[in-house]
């Protein structure tokens, strides 16, 4: 069988099948693993992550994969997470004694950057979704509403949802709030928050990011299959009614029994042959998903400037900082704080900022964003203000994830087609979760269990969600 497309999605396919016995072919038009979730050489020979991208404790699936591929010890795991504001006021959010949905209460209590009122209403909201069992009853309204609408329908304060609902949400699903189907925004806080103390658990690579992804090659090639790089797919070919084959670069064609397509939604459209948008009217929509980015700042100073592993910034551009020296040391023990800088101070440190929904960013010039991020770090980080900028560098992903906008859902189509042999993977299809890498390995284990279906030999390969403590069981049962 032929895998198209080198990213989470494929890889999870790909790996799960040649684990299921399958030969597998996989195709990536990049010179590396990983799809939009990797690392890279810039020209000067540095190496660095196209976007910093972490995992929580409950998102199962990218668990099970990490272990499918030898990677679960290269992914660190807190329990706090430490926001700053302008003011310089400091709040950590973190479980504490209590069991769930309780954890979080005395950290929220004492969270600094929000007053008294504001904590109030978001208590309100959040027994909203704990007394309905996660799925309060406005989120079925049909073309779904936006996370903005839901919140102010619940009379969130303004300092609530930009510092807390906002904060969370813009990071977890990469748009802004009133780009978000509520389903989607209420999921995050059941899952990740409410459901199971362990859930908010987050887990930050210590590695390069393209090095979570060693293991995939030799998982299908030590299955007999094959991973070729640097080969876009050119044209699907199409005879009664199902895919006869593939072309790439040089008139290289290839046909399989079956063919896991695990390209960007806007690819996918571009190829699709009319035939097939004709037997599945499911693939006639994927023109309507949108795109939304992320922008990655990159910083080398000539002295430690940061202490923390990583810090979320509130009412600022940037929304995060990762002490990538800090995080990588801790993996490898080398203390290159450097970050790969050629000549860098022993005691250099790199820092790589994150901004979600950077839809402003886009067509601003990248020393301008570089500038008003400076301003950012060294009003947050004192050290900063005396530290030298040996490095800085903007990487911008205009389409890093599809838009979890509401109504989204009825153009995601599911991962077995009514084209017998074709198949789909990728965050975008059908998968039950929004825009993640957790979503993106569930569409290529739903796609490999369809494939595994239609041979005869059907095995399940999605993992449950976190299982629901049993307090919250209980509460959540206590109001249907």
């Amino acid at each position: 069988m032929i895998v198209i497309g080198g990213g989470l999605a494929g890889l999870a396919a790909g790996v799960a099948l040649a684990e299921a016995g399958w030969r597998v072919r996989l195709f990536e038009q990049r010179p590396f693993l990983g799809g939009r979730a990797t690392s890279y050489v810039l020209p000067d020979g540095e190496h660095v992550d196209n976007c910093q991208h972490v995992t929580f404790g409950c998102c199962t699936n990218l668990e099970d994969f990490y272990r499918r591929v030898g990677a679960a010890d290269k992914i660190k795991f807190f329990d706090g997470l430490l926001l700053l504001d302008p003011q310089g006021r400091r709040g950590e959010m973190s479980p504490g004694m209590f069991p769930a949905p309780f954890h979080m209460t005395s950290s929220f209590l004492t969270f600094s950057p929000l007053a008294l009122k504001d904590k109030l209403c978001i208590a309100r909201a959040f027994s909203d979704i704990l007394f309905s069992g996660g799925h309060p009853r406005d989120l079925d309204e049909p073309g779904g509403i936006s996370m903005l609408e839901w919140l102010r329908r619940r009379k969130q304060t303004p300092a609530a949802i930009g510092r807390f609902w906002r904060t969370v949400l813009v990071s977890a699903l990469s748009e802004e709030l009133d780009r978000i189907d509520a389903r989607y925004g209420v999921q995050v806080f059941w899952k990740a928050v409410l459901s199971n103390r362990n859930g908010s658990r987050m887990g930050v690579p210590q590695v390069a990011l393209a090095d979570l992804y060693n293991g995939c090659r030799a998982a299908i090639v030590q299955k007999g299959g094959e991973v070729t790089l640097r080969s876009p797919l050119r044209k699907i070919a199409m005879e009664d009614g199902e895919i006869a084959a593939v072309a790439f670069d040089n008139n290289r064609h290839e046909s399989a029994d079956a063919y896991v397509f695990a390209l960007p939604h806007d690819t996918m459209d571009e190829l699709l042959p009319a035939e097939a948008k004709q037997l599945d009217p499911s693939l006639g929509g994927l023109s309507h998903i949108k795109d939304a980015p992320i922008t990655g700042v990159h910083f080398w100073f000539d002295r430690q400037v940061m202490t923390e592993p990583f810090l979320s910034l509130l009412d600022t551009t940037t929304q995060w900082i990762f002490n990538k020296s800090a995080l990588h040391r801790s993996s490898n023990g080398t203390g290159n704080a450097g970050g790969g800088v050629a000549d860098a101070p022993k005691n250099a440190q790199y820092l790589q900022l994150v901004i979600s929904a950077s839809h402003e960013l886009l067509q601003k010039p990248r020393q301008e964003i570089i500038d008003e991020c400076l301003r950012e770090v060294r009003h947050a980080l004192p050290a900063a203000r005396e530290a030298n900028l040996v490095k800085a560098t903007v990487i911008k992903e205009a389409a890093a994830t599809f838009s979890p906008e509401p109504g989204v859902d009825r153009w995601r189509p599911k991962q077995q087609t009514r084209i017998r042999n074709m198949f789909l993977a990728g965050d975008w299809t059908d998968t039950g979760w929004p825009a993640t890498m957790e979503g993106a390995v569930r569409s290529g284990y739903l796609a490999a269990e369809a494939i595994l279906r239609a041979a005869g030999t059907p095995q399940t390969l999605l993992q449950p969600d976190l299982k629901v403590d049993p307090l919250v069981s209980l509460l959540a049962r206590s109001r249907r």
